[in-house]
């Protein structure tokens, strides 16, 4: 399984055609920042949004730009930022077929990071996390409801979640990054939202305002009564030298010690 030492936890993103935001976003906090321009920028601003992130860009910060997706007109243009210095990676909104993330990583991306959004990217979404250069699925989960006519955040995407941690598991890749919550000002609703992407093995979580980046950040990391339990553990699996024991009245074998060592380890991040 992937190392969790060094994954994201929050992603910010922010607007490709508001360069005087881009320092303000890196400095918000993310694990990792986002510049759009896709969703975020007009068409008749494409252009212009990307001549600004280029002249941007610098080898002393890194960033991960979402480029417009590849059935587009300025997909083809967008391909050139791919290797530039200070690019860690792009995300790819709509992804659906593995030669769109070859192209990708054909003109120098570091990472791919594949936006399932649609039905087809779903139905694809195996063999495109299989694809060289790809970190981590992300789930569009908004524009994927629109696609399947799914009206419904909570248990109606269940089975798609469950099966985009499945999918990424398999691939040996990091886990999935769950998708926004729109209520920016919500904070325990996205608390909710988190905490149930982080049960269902998701490593992170999309994030449209510097206000959500501490909720999420919180959510992701063992509570108090997660990294006592787990120091418990330890120190009695310490004690054992190496046989069983019980604990609190329930057996304690190397499964339990290694999701004690793994919050353990989690805990000690911040």
């Amino acid at each position: 399984m992937p190392s969790t030492s060094l994954i994201a936890r929050s992603y910010l993103f922010v607007p490709g055609n508001r360069p005087e935001r881009f320092d303000k976003a890196c400095a918000a906090g993310a694990d990792a920042v986002i510049i759009d321009l896709e969703d975020a920028v007009p068409p008749a601003d494409k252009d212009q949004a990307r001549a600004a992130v280029a002249s941007w860009l610098s080898p002393d910060r890194d960033v991960l730009i979402r480029l417009n997706s590849a059935d587009t007109e300025w997909f083809a243009a967008d391909l050139g930022l791919c290797g530039k210095a200070g690019v860690a990676g792009i995300v790819l909104p709509k992804a659906e077929r593995t030669e769109d993330l070859e192209r990708v990583t054909a003109q120098g991306a570091k990472a791919v990071l594949p936006l399932i959004e649609t039905a087809q990217g779903f139905a694809h979404a195996g063999a495109l996390s299989k694809v060289a250069g790809v970190q981590r699925l992300m789930f569009g989960s908004i524009d994927f409801q629109l696609d399947m006519g799914i009206d419904g955040e909570g248990e109606e995407l269940l089975y798609f979640r469950s099966q985009l941690v499945l999918l990424s598991r398999l691939a040996g890749i990091q886990p999935p990054v769950d998708g926004v919550t729109v209520a920016i000002d919500d904070a325990a609703q996205l608390h909710v939202d988190t905490l149930r992407a982080r049960r269902l093995g998701f490593g992170g979580k999309l994030c449209i305002h510097p206000r959500q980046l501490p909720v999420v950040g919180d959510a992701f990391y063992p509570g108090a009564d997660e990294i006592a339990w787990a120091e418990r553990v330890l120190e009695a699996a310490s004690r054992a030298n190496g046989a069983a024991i019980a604990l609190d009245g329930k057996m304690i074998d190397l499964p339990v010690i290694r999701k004690a060592q793994d919050i353990a380890a989690e805990a000690a991040r911040r």
